[in-house]
Formats: structure tokens, sequence, C-alpha cells
């Protein structure tokens, strides 16, 4: 079962890392990583590390997509990507040593109408032979916030269950269509609710109203916290290790990754919830995007630490 990673707006990702960044000066970098990225890609690369094969589509730049290229049959991904004229954009992402990250994130290719109305013929396609579809990331420039809401109810037609992981007005109207399983941080949750969330009640709460809204699973990010996970039958929270934080990017694609691997595989919540932990807390022991260690990853699976919450 390969399951579809969607990247709407992919970057070539540029990290460094480096000790301390100093704003108005010189800073010099330790080590630097130039890697294809963009929310969706991270997943189907994490996925390929679990042994789960992918389909990736949205838009490339045919000016520089060789290194795409190279990462989709390294992957063993199949490459659905339509190509538009221009070079996909670049990201720099600056990691320092206590774990803060600054991105300096560059605008993208412009999307017209009739580009969209090409990607919206590619997922009724796709659809026909794919149940499970990861929509993550976001927007690029001409494309109204809308599109994932039109595009989730347009998969939900065809039966698809749909993992949404984006952010803002793209993410507000992506949960009006009720994907399957919503993976909100816990300041886009308060942002979406439209106030502070001080304490696990109060996360519970809110993810709540997005259950009521025929969302099936909400996976809540706490960042060293860990998560919170919310159905209508009961509310799980998972706590990893404390870990030595070297970069948290791509910590919650790798999440995403973790759950819909889990889900596919039919797995139980509290199996489910221990896996993404995990694998989320793995990703921030490096730099790079992927299961690095396998034998430091059920390492990880075992400290990780479960309860269930009142689920009210």
């Amino acid at each position: 079962m390969r399951i579809v990673s969607i990247t709407l707006n992919p970057a070539l990702d540029l990290t460094g890392q480096l000790n301390e960044l100093v704003v108005d000066s010189v800073n010099l970098v330790d080590q630097a990583d130039l890697t294809p990225g963009g929310k969706g890609i991270n997943v189907a690369r994490v996925l390929a590390d679990m042994g789960t094969k992918s389909t990736v589509s949205g838009w490339l730049g045919s000016e520089n997509q060789d290194p795409f290229v190279h990462l989709f049959s390294a992957i063993d991904a199949k490459d659905e990507f339509l190509r538009q004229e221009g070079t996909t954009r670049t990201n720099v992402k600056l990691a320092e040593v206590n774990g803060r990250v600054t991105d300096i994130n560059f605008p993208g290719m412009a999307i017209d109408h009739q580009a969209v109305q090409r990607m919206e013929k590619k997922l009724v396609e796709l659809a026909q032979d794919h149940e499970w579809f990861v929509l993550a990331g976001s927007l690029p420039r001409g494309v109204s916030p809308t599109l994932y809401q039109r595009w989730i109810e347009l998969l939900n037609q065809h039966g698809a269950k749909v993992i949404f992981d984006s952010s803002g007005d793209a993410f507000s109207y992506g949960l009006e269509a009720s994907p399957y399983l919503v993976k909100p941080n816990d300041h886009e949750l308060a942002q979406w609710v439209g106030h502070d969330l001080p304490d696990e009640s109060a996360i519970v709460a809110a993810a709540r109203q997005l259950i009521t809204k025929g969302i099936t699973h909400v996976l809540v990010s706490r960042g060293s916290k860990g998560v919170i996970w919310v159905s209508a039958e009961q509310v799980v929270k998972a706590q990893p290790p404390k870990m030595n934080v070297v970069s948290t990017v791509g910590a919650g694609d790798s999440m995403v990754a973790a759950m819909a691997h889990a889900l596919t595989q039919g797995w139980d919540v509290t199996k489910s919830v221990t896996y993404a932990t995990a694998v989320s807390a793995l990703a921030v022991t490096q730099v790079s995007v992927g299961i690095s260690d396998q034998s430091k990853l059920e390492s990880l699976i075992q400290q990780v630490q479960v309860c269930e919450l009142p689920n009210t």
C-alpha cells in the first residue's frame, strides 16, 4: 500500500549548524546540508525508512528538479509531481546548539488557475488506487487559502482518508472539510480557537472542538512535552524522554509519517502514539530528516511514557 504525500510548496532546504546565531554579524556555519524538502517530501523520506512506500505529488520547478528526482529514486517513491516552468524555492534553516532554529523562507513559484486544475485532476486519478493521503505544508503564491478545504472534500468524496498538517488560514479552511487526522501543534491549536491553552485540559477541550467537526483523530504536538491524541473515544498523552536537541527541523513531519505508517498498519492508539512520539524525539537529535538509527529508535520506544487523560 502506497501513501500519497502531497507537497504543494516544496523547497531545497539549506540547513546549517552553528554554535549561536548573532544578528548583524558574520556567522560561521559548522556543518551544512542541502536537501530536497517540504513537509510532504520529508514525510515520504521518513516513510521509506519505515519500509512504507509512497507516491509523491505536488508542483516542482522544471529548472532545478534534479535533486528531487534523485531523492525520489533513492527512497523508491513514485514520482507524480507536476512540473512548472521556473525554479523550486530555496529555504535556509540555521540550527543553533541550544535547539533554536531560524528559518529564512524564500517565495516559491506562482501557481495559476490552469496548474490548480491539472493538480486537481491528478488527485482524482491518484484516489482511484490510493486510500491514504498526506496533505502537508504551506500553499504557494497565487493559490487561495481555501484550496486544501476543496481538495480534502474531493478526496473524501472518493473514499480516501486524509492526514492534514498545515498552518494559518490554509489550516483553518482545511479543518472545515473534516480530514481524517490533523496534527496541529499547541500554538496552532491555540490560534485556531482564539485563546491561550494553558494546560492539558484546555488542549483537550480545544481538540474536542475539532472532533465535533467530524475529524476522527487530533494529534497535538507539544515539543518536549510530547503529544496528546484526542478521538471521540479516548484521550492519550505520550511523554518522550529528555533529548539532546540538535535541530527541530523535520520533527513534526516525522511524527506525521509515523502516524501515517501506524494507521495503515492498523495499530491501536497506544502503540501508534508511542511510536510517533519516539520517531519525533529521534528526529530532534539530528540535522537530517529520516530514521538514522533503528536501534536508538527501539530504545526510545521503550522510554516513552503513555497514559490516558480524562475524556471530557
